[in-house]
């Protein structure tokens, strides 16, 4: 084995001097907030989420300002008309009664039966036909006592297939009909069977009209169309609202209602889970940190909320409230779901206490000589406020629902104030013929309850301490 006899000198420890060839590695510091969003940022179907919640809020808030179309204002000349672009009708004069074309020098009963009557020949329109009345004449029928006249949106296939029956004229001389039920901008298919007085005939002939669409004076002037003093000629074209999601039932504008909606739903769907999650966090919070029998006395109580029936205390509450069938409950739906909805989040937040108090930095601090107030204040409550945020989160959408499904069984927010619930209840009744009335406001339901409930998701793995590890 060789031995060195170098000896080291006090050149051998002097600092290197590595001026202009260092390389500096370093991680930002970040808080644990900034992490979270950091990690929140790379979960696309969380932030698409945010924007869209952001997007609501905007349509919510801001949409009314922009879109200020009267969410009750009825046009009833536009009933359930689908989404479409702006529409121009013609402006006609206000209704005058039709003296209905009776042939005098004709017959007004059979002078003798026919077997088969034949059908009336002619069939025309008296005048322009609009969306006011269409008014039909055709030329009289020998042997016929009367007409029976029917309305079919498509081409009828036979005797059996001649559609709605509008009316009838009661003598054979009687040749016209007026038709004012429903008209619509679109094709209809009137059909004339001769009729002896008793039995029909078993030939029709039909005619195809297609009104067109129109206003009156005095409709056009309420609606803020024209003026009361603005001259226009019979038959000039004139700009009708605009109705970019159609309109329901009664000629509503359903973008105006959707936005009146949202107001109500979304009010019931954040309001209700502050309130009731604010409740289980100081509730299950005090649970928690005192522990002991207080802490099972407080949570059976707990238990026992859970167990009451929702929709019984709703009914008892809109009973309490004076509340009728028919009218809005939307103060006793707030109550029951701000009284019946906290043990969850009670829970959650005691069990994170739980964990949270055996902490190694708690008892340091209550050895420094902290007190309870500072304790929960500095340490309790910002480890629990990912807890937090996530069931709120999921408590939002849950309101949501439940507001949907009470006004879509008639316990909550009653028409003719709008809900998506409500509005979603008066769509299933037309939703063979006109879809769009459900559509939409389900459509609000299921992307707000969706969005929620993903960005639930993504909060859940951000606010994750333990996620930081992995990465």
């Amino acid at each position: 084995m060789m031995h060195s006899t170098y000896k080291p000198g006090p050149e051998d420890f002097a600092p290197a001097n590595v001026k202009g060839h260092s390389e500096q590695i370093s991680r930002p510091s970040l808080s644990y907030w900034q992490d979270s969003w950091i990690r929140l940022k790379k979960n696309t179907r969380a932030i698409i989420s945010l924007y869209i919640i952001i997007a609501l809020a905007f349509f919510t808030l801001a949409g009314p300002y922009l879109w200020q179309v009267d969410p009750s204002l009825q046009d009833l000349n536009q009933i359930s008309q689908p989404p479409s672009w702006p529409k121009t009708a013609i402006l006609v004069g206000n209704y005058d009664r039709f003296d209905h074309v009776v042939i005098d020098d004709f017959p007004a009963e059979p002078e003798e039966y026919i077997e088969d009557i034949p059908p009336p020949e002619n069939i025309r329109t008296f005048e322009t036909a609009t969306t006011q009345h269409v008014r039909l004449v055709w030329d009289p029928v020998e042997g016929a006592g009367g007409y029976n006249i029917y309305r079919n949106q498509r081409l009828p296939e036979g005797i059996n297939d001649l559609g709605l029956p509008l009316g009838s004229t009661l003598a054979g001389n009687e040749v016209s009909y007026e038709d004012r039920l429903n008209l619509e901008s679109r094709a209809y298919f009137y059909s004339i069977v001769s009729t002896d007085g008793f039995d029909e005939s078993y030939q029709y002939k039909t005619i195809e009209v297609t009104p067109k669409l129109s206003i009156t004076f005095d409709e056009a002037i309420d609606r803020g169309l024209i003026e009361a003093d603005e001259e226009r000629q019979l038959n000039s074209e004139i700009e009708l609202e605009f109705h970019p999601f159609g309109t329901d039932y009664l000629g509503r504008d359903m973008l105006a209602r959707l936005m009146e909606g949202a107001r109500v739903s979304l009010f019931i769907g954040i309001c209700a889970p502050l309130l009731f999650v604010l409740f289980g966090i100081i509730y299950g919070g005090l649970a928690g940190y005192t522990g002991g029998k207080i802490d099972e006395v407080m949570m059976r109580f707990a238990d026992f909320v859970v167990a009451l029936p929702f929709l019984l205390f709703m009914i008892l509450f809109k009973i309490a409230f004076g509340i009728g069938p028919g009218e809005s409950g939307i103060i006793p739906m707030l109550i029951a779901l701000v009284l019946l909805s906290w043990p969850a989040s009670a829970r959650l937040v005691r069990g994170q206490v739980l964990q949270i108090r055996e902490q190694g930095y708690i008892e340091a601090a209550r050895l420094l000589g902290a007190k309870n107030n500072y304790i929960i204040i500095r340490h309790i409550i910002p480890n629990t406020m990912g807890v937090i945020l996530v069931t709120l989160t999921f408590a939002v959408p849950v309101a949501i629902f439940t507001e949907a499904f009470l006004s879509f069984i008639g316990m909550g927010v009653a028409p003719p104030t709008p809900s998506w619930g409500s509005m979603s209840n008066e769509g299933v009744k037309t939703m063979l013929s006109h879809p769009h009335e459900l559509i939409f406001p389900a459509a609000f339901i299921s992307i707000t309850v969706l969005a929620f409930n993903l960005l639930g998701d993504g909060l859940t793995e951000a606010l994750d301490s333990r996620m930081r590890s992995r990465e």
